[in-house]
């Protein structure tokens, strides 16, 4: 019940911190969004760090795995910021939904999992369902789909790394290494021209930053207290807070495609699941 606990708080969490991105990339280039909010991450971090008795608490043992963790954290991060500047919120949540298509898919060539004929059919089917929601055409708007299916891709490969880095490291190390790179990255684009931040907007950075730092905190320990297979389809709880802060903020609500097509992935990544427990 922890586990479930932690992955419902930590989808809450990154889902009004996506909601905080999209507010912030319409006036803000997204390396200075990435670093700005990394900057204010760094209170939960240091709160974090504080009650588990210093900075013992965030000791690296595998720099690699960190350093390949934090590279694929920064590129999900970056084509997300770039996904919900042109998307609606719930629109391209639902597209990140093709994560768990793309960790059966990584689990053959990283993992060295057999995936049977069931599960590769689910794939399949799952991206049928990303095909329904971006209903390829070649307009702009319609091409910017490929900002989070980018991101989901990167975002697996960031979690199937956290599931072997979580056996042998502590959350506030993950998070210290992996902010550190998402606010290095987002200062090398200061040349390419940044904007002078608003009170107001600072302020809404400053809570995104402390949301997402929850929010990892969260997702990391999730798989700590429980199987994946226990508390993934409660990921899929984020479309309804994606889906709700998309209407009460900008007034947008997903279409008859979306849905369909969001319903299929969800189905698909669940029956994944199955199938991965039944295997089990």
């Amino acid at each position: 019940m922890l586990g479930i606990g932690f992955m419902l708080a930590g989808t809450f969490f990154m889902s009004l911190n996506n909601a905080v991105l999209k507010w912030l990339s319409a006036g803000y280039p997204s390396g200075q969004i990435l670093f700005m909010r990394a900057s204010f991450i760094c209170i939960p971090i240091a709160f974090f760090i504080w009650r588990a008795g210093g900075w013992q608490s965030a000791r690296v043992v595998s720099i690699k795995g960190h350093a390949l963790r934090a590279a694929f954290t920064v590129a999900s991060a970056f084509f997300f910021v770039n996904a919900v500047k042109y998307l609606p919120l719930a629109d391209a949540t639902a597209v990140t939904f093709a994560g768990p298509l793309f960790i059966t898919m990584l689990a053959t060539i990283i993992l060295g999992e057999r995936v049977g004929w069931r599960r590769w059919s689910a794939v399949i089917a799952g991206f049928v369902g990303v095909l329904i929601i971006t209903r390829p055409t070649g307009d702009v708007v319609r091409l910017a789909v490929l900002l989070p299916l980018g991101s989901a891709f990167a975002g697996a490969m960031r979690d199937v790394i956290t599931r072997r880095l979580a056996a042998r490291e502590t959350s506030n190390s993950i998070l210290v290494t992996t902010t550190a790179a998402v606010a290095c990255a987002g200062l090398f684009t200061l040349p390419f021209g940044w904007t002078m931040p608003t009170p107001q907007d600072l302020a809404i950075v400053a809570l995104g930053g402390m949301i997402t730092g929850c929010g990892h905190y969260c997702l990391i320990e999730t798989f700590r207290h429980a199987e994946a297979g226990l508390v993934a389809p409660f990921k899929y709880s984020s479309i309804l807070w994606a889906v709700g802060l998309g209407f009460f903020v900008w007034g947008d609500w997903p279409d008859m495609w979306v849905m369909a097509g969001t319903a299929v992935l969800i189905a698909s990544g669940l029956y994944i699941l199955r199938r991965e427990m039944v295997r089990r």
